[in-house]
């Protein structure tokens, strides 16, 4: 398939009530805050995980949609196929091996051809990928206010721990939520890194099913530790070329998220999104996707 030929950015609003968007793993699994500010974050990582994972439930597996940083996924064994393949096998040299394993990873595994990777280790080395699409973090449209709630299990793991608590066989635990946050994200996608020998060749179907990822893989992700995750809103600039027709910071600009009140918000309703179209070059177009 053809690569993209124009140059795209993104707004992505998502909220989360009542579960922990994306807990810190160095501050006992709390929702991840600027100290600074008190702003909730989800890293990119996380929505990366998410678009991985809701394209592997699409595709599962159809030619070029293999997810290479698959959950519980052994990377250097993932990449043996591609020094199998006729393409590197015939190959004699090891830089013209890597170059070669490294298109066909591109070839076959979407994560690879829409983030890139570094696959630049001993075994398998097929080189590095820069992706043309990339996430910021996503940040609190307010501060947050992480709560901790006590929870009981009414079982215990072992008869020593029945045994130690007389028959009374609970368990007590922590969890922590956000009781409401409204979140954005912004995005980059370059034609530049997807088109030509180095390229990725990231296409438009590419795009396509990862604006679809993007709206749908929350319903794909429910834990009892998230709560209620949506996807609320996506705004896309096109620009008419590769190289861009404006400032991807000015366009962000243009998508203005406020509270409507003063007490804290807990729905999506009380926020007022105001796209400023003024802002927006005619040689950019703004396509709502959801």
């Amino acid at each position: 398939m053809t690569a993209i030929n124009n140059r795209y950015e993104f707004v992505y609003l998502f909220d989360v009530e009542n579960g922990n968007p994306n807990g810190d793993p160095d501050a006992g699994n709390t929702p991840r805050i600027d100290p600074e500010t008190g702003f909730g974050l989800v890293t990119d990582v996380c929505l990366k995980r998410k678009v991985r994972n809701y394209v592997d439930i699409v595709k599962q597996g159809a030619e070029g949609c293999n997810i290479y940083v698959a959950e519980k996924g052994v990377l250097s064994t993932s990449r043996e196929p591609a020094y199998k393949s006729e393409e590197v096998a015939k190959l004699k040299k090891k830089d013209e091996q890597i170059a070669a394993a490294r298109k066909w990873m591109c070839a076959n595994f979407y994560d690879v051809r829409t983030f890139g990777a570094v696959m630049s280790t001993t075994l398998n080395n097929c080189g590095q990928v820069r992706g043309p699409v990339q996430l910021t973090f996503a940040r609190s449209i307010e501060p947050i206010v992480p709560a901790e709630v006590s929870i009981t299990r009414m079982a215990v793991e072992t008869e020593k721990e029945a045994e130690a608590q007389g028959g009374d066989n609970r368990t007590m635990g922590r969890k922590h939520i956000v009781p409401y946050g409204l979140y954005r994200a912004e995005g980059f996608v370059s034609a530049h890194l997807a088109q030509g020998d180095k390229g990725t060749g990231f296409s438009d179907a590419d795009l396509e099913l990862f604006w679809q990822a993007l709206a749908n893989m929350f319903d794909h992700d429910h834990s009892a530790a998230r709560g209620k995750m949506s996807a609320r809103a996506l705004y896309v600039f096109k620009h008419k070329d590769a190289l861009g027709n404006a400032p991807a910071h000015k366009l962000f600009a243009a998508i203005d998220v406020t509270p409507k009140g003063e007490g804290p918000a807990r729905s999506f309703d009380d926020y007022v999104v105001k796209v400023d179209k003024a802002a927006i070059p005619d040689s950019v177009t703004l396509e709502v996707k959801f």
